[in-house]
């Protein structure tokens, strides 16, 4: 396996639609993809299913995947490769960091799918939703950008549907389980290498979407935390345990 890892980790370094914690491009991704295309970005991409999924589904938009794996990355970038699809890119950096790679009102959405969902309360601002994140979010974010949570961790979402009431954030859809929903979206039916194994064991996948509404008060973290602190952990979480 660290063999394998290796070996990708010299093969995505040759990849051209793969940068690697690149200088530069705030303000600058329509000269990487020759056009000004809206810009959707896939959060925590994991083997980058999405990404591609999404820039299939939609030629006129530019999709970038994020993930600090570069070993996981190789599996959608070698795709599009081999697809021919020159409207997706991918980023290897953290996804705190995300701000030095993008102007302010850059990107028109965000797509999160099956992060980690840290559950342990303590890391609780190391989930993907916390505020800390959507402060982040919010300056490169378009006005009216959407935010996509898919999950099948039943305590992100409910966490996730907390920090929209706290915060006072629009809901645009809430799915509490797409398996039974009558005709969900094309970009919903996209399934993920995690989605297939159900890590979190709940057997069902949750989809938000909603959009930021003003600023997000330092002030009312402690709150969040205390609610955190006082919920029953729901399901196990094995996000640790993969590669």
């Amino acid at each position: 396996m660290a063999q394998k890892k290796l070996i990708r980790f010299a093969e995505v370094a040759t990849f051209p639609n793969v940068l690697q914690y690149p200088s530069g491009m705030p303000g600058n991704w329509q000269l990487h993809f020759g056009n000004d295309h809206p810009i959707t970005l896939e959060l925590a991409c994991g083997k980058g299913e999405y990404a591609v999924g999404l820039a299939r589904m939609h030629p006129g938009r530019n999709c970038i995947g994020t993930d600090v794996k570069g070993n996981r990355i190789w599996v959608g970038a070698r795709q599009a490769l081999r697809e021919g699809l020159t409207n997706v890119a991918f980023l290897r950096t953290q996804i705190d960091r995300i701000n030095d790679y993008f102007a302010d009102c850059e990107v028109s959405e965000i797509w999160i799918t099956f992060p980690d969902p840290q559950l342990r309360a303590s890391r609780d601002r190391k989930r993907l939703t916390h505020p800390a994140f959507l402060r982040r979010y919010a300056r490169l974010l378009a006005p009216g950008g959407l935010i996509h949570l898919k999950t099948d961790s039943p305590d992100l979402y409910d966490f996730t549907r907390k920090v929209i009431e706290i915060y006072g954030l629009e809901t645009i859809e809430d799915v509490f389980d797409l398996s039974v929903h009558p005709d969900p979206a094309p970009e919903l039916r996209i399934r993920t290498h995690y989605e297939g194994l159900d890590i979190s064991g709940s057997n069902r996948i949750h989809y938000l979407c909603f959009r930021l509404r003003g600023a997000i008060s330092q002030e009312l973290d402690e709150g969040l935390h205390r609610w955190v602190l006082a919920e029953p952990i729901k399901a196990k979480s094995h996000y640790d345990t993969l590669s």
